[in-house]
């Protein structure tokens, strides 16, 4: 996915009066796919640990069933791991994205002309 979709193109899923999937959501939960630890995803993302957590609580109560397991920590180590409908989540969030981006990219681009050049001070 082209970065500058994840800078412009930010949709919140809203569900009551939480967002339940959003750019940061969708963000964490493919951190926590690559560190397989919710706290480790924070870290990468630049999260607090509390943050996170609330963020993962947030979803799974959000969604029909959770979007993240996590084991407990012990002799064997904990760890977390995105269920099947978390990654199902953050596809169907990441084709909203390119959806929307198809059909902003040509007047944002336009748009960008109206500015002044990057780098330069407002």
């Amino acid at each position: 996915m082209d970065p500058l979709i994840r800078k412009v193109v930010r949709i919140g899923i809203p569900l009551g009066d939480v967002y339940a999937m959003g750019p940061g959501k969708a963000d964490l939960l493919e951190a926590i796919h690559e560190t397989g630890s919710i706290s480790a995803a924070g870290r990468k993302l630049g999260m607090s640990y509390r943050r996170t957590w609330l963020l993962v609580d947030e979803m799974n109560r959000c969604f029909r069933s959770p979007l993240v397991e996590s084991r407990l920590g012990g002799a064997g180590g904990g760890g977390a791991k995105v269920t099947e409908l978390g990654h199902a989540a953050v596809l169907r969030y990441r084709e909203l994205q390119d959806q929307a981006w198809a059909a902003v990219r040509k007047s944002f681009h336009e748009f960008q002309h109206l500015l002044k050049p990057a780098g330069t001070e407002p």
